[in-house]
């Protein structure tokens, strides 16, 4: 596995697998409206264009494909965590966010956030974040149940 800052040329790739990671991985904690509405923010060019211009994004790769990615925003907030649906419990997952939390503390953040899935939660639960509240969020008028989650860095890896 090789793991490196993302490139512009990189979205096409790693917005299908946010799609299909959506769409394949999440379909147990979630219905196919909400997977519909969620994935559908992959058609938001804009703000895909301002993740990879002005986040610290990190690919993941096997082979030239790419097998998963996170992005920091600010320091301090992982913004977008995602492995791909054939490439799960392969500790892709746990180097993306050790290289995110090594990056984080570079800012020399003491407080690491996120807005975690369902799917998603039990992972960031076992690296240490907690839960500070349930979250409903509506996208396209379907309502997505997520956490707000933290990691205060003296428990960081």
């Amino acid at each position: 596995m090789n793991i490196r800052v993302a490139r512009q040329e990189d979205l096409v790739e790693m917005k299908q697998l946010y799609v299909n990671t959506i769409h394949s991985v999440c379909k147990n904690q979630y219905n196919e409206s909400q997977l519909i509405a969620w994935s559908s923010s992959s058609q938001n060019d804009q703000r895909w264009q301002e993740m990879i211009s002005t986040q610290y994004v990190l690919i993941a790769e096997i082979n030239n494909q790419i097998v998963g990615f996170a992005t920091l925003k600010e320091g301090n907030y992982i913004d977008f965590f995602y492995v791909h649906k054939d490439f799960q419990r392969r500790g892709i997952a746990n180097e993306l966010l050790s290289r995110i939390e090594s990056e984080a503390k570079s800012y020399n953040t003491q407080v690491l956030t996120s807005d975690v899935s369902m799917t998603a939660k039990t992972f960031f639960e076992k690296n240490g974040f907690v839960v500070v509240k349930e979250q409903e969020n509506i996208r396209k008028d379907v309502v997505l149940i997520n956490y707000k989650m933290k990691k205060e860095n003296k428990h960081w890896l």
